[in-house]
């Protein structure tokens, strides 16, 4: 029993990393795309250029503040096991940079290339969040405070939290690349279409993860 057991958290593990991975690329390929990158990393993207370090770190840092928002939040209610999620944060803001060395300065040419690029990222996205979910293992920090929150406040549900949450990290963005670079980086209409398409491209997604990932599971 303990050998299927382990066997099963082997896989789970693997399939996490995948996704946390897949997910890196994505934001890479938004980076790259110069159309703008997601709400939630709009944040660590325009504290990298402020303070001119490698992405990761600003996502590592950044993550691990959310982590202890939600101690803040939850107080006497927060599960510590939720403290692994600084491992979590600590891997993907890993990942982003690798993903940025391997991708490098790679582009489409002209605008039409920057929403192809742009839409390889939201595909990439949306398949390295079902990856990295369906492993049902540790949350990301961003989702993790949007649980915490709608925790305490039963009636708001995960979306509209989110929501709220994902709009004040691209309002910080903004106002922070205004005050410290002179113009507005990282929120263009790619962010918008991020926010909006991510989620609309997962159940189309899950048509073709969701048999492998039964198959590789075999308990999903």
């Amino acid at each position: 029993m303990n050998t299927i057991i382990e066997k099963q958290l082997h896989k789970r593990a693997a399939v996490y990393i995948l996704g946390l991975f897949t997910l890196a690329t994505g934001v890479a390929f938004a980076i790259n795309s110069d159309l703008g990158v997601s709400p939630v990393n709009s944040f660590s993207y325009i504290l990298s250029r402020i303070l001119n370090v490698n992405m990761g770190i600003c996502v590592f840092a950044f993550f691990a503040s959310l982590v202890l928002c939600q101690i803040i939040v939850l107080r006497n209610r927060f599960k510590w096991i939720n403290l692994t999620q600084i491992v979590a944060a600590f891997i993907f803001g890993y990942f982003v940079d690798l993903a940025r060395f391997i991708l490098g300065d790679f582009t489409f040419p002209t605008y039409f290339g920057q929403l192809l690029m742009l839409g390889i990222s939201i595909m990439l996205i949306a398949t390295g969040i079902i990856l990295f979910i369906d492993a049902k293992l540790v949350s990301l920090p961003p989702e993790g405070l949007v649980q915490a929150i709608t925790e305490i406040k039963p009636p708001w549900s995960f979306h509209s939290v989110k929501i709220v949450v994902d709009s004040a990290l691209v309002a910080i963005a903004i106002l922070l690349s205004l005050l410290f670079l002179g113009s507005i980086y990282g929120v263009r209409e790619g962010t918008v279409l991020s926010a909006v398409l991510v989620g609309k491209a997962i159940p189309y997604i899950r048509k073709v993860t969701d048999p492998l990932l039964k198959r590789f599971f075999g308990d999903i």
